[in-house]
């Protein structure tokens, strides 16, 4: 892991060729945020009060077993799971029949977005390790156009008033690939986008993140982002997401 340390990275616009490795990225980058979610989730005080009164419950109805107490408080716990999955695989099918479906279309050929991703050279040939996408918003498009930008989330509404004529950036679908983390290369592809926008005459760039994502929301604090506000309308049943505990965090950086 050494030798990547001083590792040079090339970013380049999205190209047709690279349809498949971005979505490789796309679906590894959300689905990551299950497992942490999940232990988010069970570490909260009220879930752990209801997993070991669950597990009490099934000790005594199983006549003091303690297979049986394990088993029903996994059940618990195996909700909780998947309470977590499915909100996170809603939203990786939304922007999949959304944006995603079709990036030329929606991203490289509309001037007021932009699409790119991150190469590095490995033995002499380039390999897509990372991605960032740009989403320009006018101020004459209705809030109700939006996508919800998080790696996992949904839309807010309150968040796009702006001075001016509203026009601004919504940053998405940015992924770095593990083995290439912690090399500065997130920061390298927030930069690329943070000058489409001073290009495109864009005053702010936003983002929504999930609250599992704390390296993300490190990385983006880090880099100036403030959060104005969160929710946890997260598209998924409402009781899915109470229990798990996800909340999206509204975030903006003025450029």
């Amino acid at each position: 892991m050494a030798q990547k340390k001083n590792f040079q990275f090339s970013i380049r616009e999205y190209r047709p060729s690279d349809h498949h490795v971005v979505m490789s990225l796309f679906r590894d980058g959300i689905f990551e945020h299950v497992y942490p979610a999940f232990f988010k989730a069970m570490s909260n005080p009220d879930h752990v009060g209801i997993a070991l009164s669950i597990s009490m419950a099934g000790y005594v109805l199983g006549g003091s077993s303690y297979f049986q107490a394990v088993l029903f408080g996994s059940a618990w716990a195996g909700l909780i799971y998947y309470f977590c999955h499915d909100i996170y695989d809603g939203y990786m099918m939304r922007r999949l029949s959304g944006d995603m479906a079709d990036i030329q279309t929606n991203y490289l050929e509309n001037p007021d977005n932009g699409f790119w991703v991150a190469e590095a050279d490995i033995n002499g040939q380039p390999k897509v390790v990372g991605m960032a996408g740009v989403m320009g918003k006018r101020g004459e498009e209705e809030e109700g156009e939006r996508f919800d930008s998080w790696n996992g989330g949904a839309t807010g509404s309150e968040f796009a008033q702006d001075a001016g004529d509203g026009s601004y950036g919504e940053m998405s679908h940015v992924v770095v690939a593990f083995p290439w983390r912690r090399q500065n290369l997130g920061s390298q592809l927030m930069q690329k986008a943070t000058d489409f926008c001073k290009e495109q005459g864009y005053t702010r760039l936003v983002l929504e993140v999930s609250s599992p994502q704390t390296a993300a929301i490190s990385l983006y604090h880090k880099y100036g982002f403030v959060q104005t506000s969160s929710h946890n309308n997260t598209h998924a049943n409402r009781w899915f997401s109470k229990l798990a505990r996800i909340n999206v965090m509204q975030m903006e950086k003025f450029i």
